[in-house]
């Protein structure tokens, strides 16, 4: 199948010229014996490079290109596939715009295209390409974002002692701290609901009778709020998830969840109810009025797994919560993607304009949260900062630069 994947790169070469044309020459070779296209645009240390071959060719040279410590922040923009090539299959050509103008590049590179001229207009592979000789291109992460300087140290909060298995409940808790690294503090404890072993929310919502899973999930919220109290987490935030239509279909829901609030000694200031977009919405103006009688208590409100479910940005033009929590399957990986990065960058945005806080979920590698500190997300989750602890809080990892 051919196959045309686009990344971009910051070379690292002693001599950037002539280090560049070797390297070129080099790829010409290894190329036409793949029977791989590769157009290579360089502006400086920064490269655009356009791949055309067999798939299987295609992603074992990108692969290999990834692993070339001559190449920085390799970020891979597209990968396609197509019934035809659009340029010759001449191994490499360069395009060295320090060397020759924009229009002269352009130009150049039309030269080569195998495509009718009016299909390069609306191709996204010309688009890239133009789109890096005019400079319109975000800029890569800051230096100071730069995974290599960073370490992380462990801290152990002073809350009390994880509580163990609790028999005499129908589930568990476990909570995960949500934090802003760059101001070394806690923002608010997740309650995560899992079942009587420990299994995931799935296994546990699975086993219930349908009728009554609306009724459960919102009956649960009392121990999580019974276990905040028993953990002494003070002032602290703590957040729990919600099926939407829990508020909808369970008569009184919002009164339940504020009385089982102040039972525990918690405000209700310090709750945050985390809809999650992943269930279809009926009876949307029963849940615009739950909505507002939570926020009318002082309940805080969130969008959790934002970009994985039903309701997306539509859920969003409805009620403007006061924090977005982007779904982990977004942030997987997002210092390696191009398509992720846009689509976080435009979350980025939208929730600035909307005075709304984003919190980046699913956080493993500190490559991950570099990124996305350096584009402007200051709160974050996940397993590089800390695993969820069955009814207690796990230790916190806090990243800190090198001396």
């Amino acid at each position: 199948m051919l196959t045309t994947l686009i990344y971009r790169s910051q070379l690292k070469l002693s001599c950037q010229s002539s280090a560049l044309r070797e390297l070129v020459e080099h790829a010409r070779i290894r190329n036409a014996s793949l029977n791989i296209t590769g157009v290579l645009l360089a502006k400086g240390t920064d490269v655009l490079q356009i791949l055309e071959g067999s798939e299987e060719s295609v992603v074992k040279l990108f692969h290999k290109i990834r692993n070339d410590k001559r190449h920085g922040g390799v970020v891979e923009l597209m990968r396609d596939y197509g019934p035809r090539r659009r340029f010759e299959n001449v191994g490499m050509l360069l395009f060295d715009l320090q060397t020759q103008s924009s229009k002269e590049v352009l130009q150049s590179v039309l030269h080569y295209s195998k495509l009718d001229s009016y299909l390069t207009s609306d191709d996204r592979v010309f688009k890239f390409i133009q789109t890096f000789i005019t400079g319109k291109r975000p800029a890569p992460s800051g230096g100071r974002y730069d995974p290599a300087k960073w370490t992380l140290s462990t801290e152990t909060l002073p809350l009390g002692e994880s509580l163990g298995l609790l028999v005499s409940q129908h589930c568990q808790f476990a909570l995960q701290p949500i934090i802003e690294p760059s101001e070394g503090k806690i923002s608010s404890f997740e309650a995560l609901i899992r079942g009587n072993d420990g299994g995931s929310p799935e296994h546990f919502f699975s086993a219930l009778d349908p009728a009554k899973i609306y009724e459960v999930d919102l009956q649960t919220k009392a121990y999580a709020f019974a276990l905040a109290q028993k953990l002494g987490i003070g002032s602290h935030k703590i957040a729990v998830n919600l099926l939407p239509m829990s508020l909808v279909n369970v008569p009184g829901a919002v009164a339940f969840l504020v009385d089982q609030i102040k039972q525990h000694g918690l405000q209700p200031e310090q709750v945050v109810v985390e809809i999650t977009e992943n269930e279809m919405i009926s009876g949307l103006n029963q849940f615009n009025s739950a909505i507002k009688q939570l926020r009318a208590e002082g309940v805080g409100l969130a969008i959790d797994d934002f970009g994985s479910g039903y309701a997306g940005l539509s859920l969003l033009t409805r009620f403007q919560p006061d924090k977005i929590k982007i779904d982990r399957e977004i942030i997987s990986d997002i210092h390696l993607s191009g398509p992720k990065q846009a689509i976080v960058r435009s979350i980025i945005s939208c929730c600035s304009d909307l005075e709304i806080t984003l919190v980046a979920e699913g956080i493993e590698k500190i490559e991950e949260w570099c990124w996305l500190e350096s584009a402007g997300i200051r709160r974050f989750q996940g397993f590089l900062f800390a695993r969820p602890q069955l009814n207690g809080v796990g230790d916190i990892r806090w990243p800190h630069l090198m001396r």
